[in-house]
């Protein structure tokens, strides 16, 4: 491809529509790693065993309807506008509400309203999760580590958006509400992109892996990748997971 090829073909990914949590434009164009855990059959076997269950930042509810059926009262709670519509699309035919709330400004649900909160890949409050659930209650996460792509975002010369979001720190501050950690675990691995459409598509639809991306400002970067790829080498970047299993006490 020319170079101008090159760039049409990145606009046309910076352009295309990403909605929900919904990555499907990528297949084929990314290889990633998978953590050596099963987050949903964990999940689904908690969902089993509980009776109020709350998923917390669902996106478009994707990860949570794969969960369904549910044995009880199901809930989920989104605080990015655009995805509301397409959760509750996806999840309400399935009996479960979708409410908007912020996980910063705190959830719009009462003390000891759950007995299973979920929370896969999105912010939350410890004291606010420690708030909702019910004494026994269990608190399931799969956290994106602190560290994730950061090979990938010095790149671009910008800073970590979570650089405190680790398995040691998020623990000790569990701990010190009255949680007893059942499991935690932590797990590096790759993710790799086969070409560089891919990773501007990434970053227009990941907004904080590299805040203010667009192309006209990080064209330099973007060519430097391209000239990796055709110096035989792979767009290979370190990803982080953690997860984490606590029961409030």
């Amino acid at each position: 491809m020319t170079a101008d090829d090159l760039l049409d073909q990145w606009t046309r990914d910076a352009a295309a529509p990403f909605e929900g949590w919904d990555f499907s434009y990528l297949d084929d164009r990314v290889v990633e790693g998978a953590p050596l855990w099963d987050y949903l059959a964990l999940a689904k076997a908690a969902v089993a065993r509980a009776g109020d269950i709350l998923d917390m930042a669902t996106g478009g509810g994707e990860i949570f309807a794969s969960l369904a059926p549910f044995p009880g009262r199901a809930t989920a709670v989104e605080g990015h506008a655009p995805n509301l519509p397409v959760a509750r699309r996806r999840l309400e035919p399935l009996g479960v509400p979708v409410f908007e709330g912020s996980t910063r400004l705190g959830m719009p649900f009462g003390e000891g309203s759950f007995d299973l909160v979920l929370s896969r890949h999105g912010g939350f409050q410890p004291t606010d999760v420690h708030r909702m659930l019910k004494p026994g209650g269990v608190f399931l996460t799969q956290q994106v580590g602190g560290d994730n792509l950061a090979d990938l975002t010095a790149l671009f010369g910008a800073d970590l958006p979570a650089p405190d979001n680790t398995l040691p720190r998020v623990r000790e501050r569990l701990v010190a509400l009255g949680f007893e950690i059942r499991r935690g675990e932590a797990w590096r691995g790759h993710v790799t992109f086969l070409d560089v459409g891919a990773v501007v598509y990434f970053l227009k639809a990941v907004p904080w892996v590299v805040r203010g991306f667009e192309m006209k400002h990080h064209l330099g970067a973007l060519e430097a990748l391209q000239a990796t790829l055709q110096a035989g080498r792979s767009l290979r970047f370190t990803s982080t997971r953690f997860l984490i299993e606590a029961v409030k006490s």
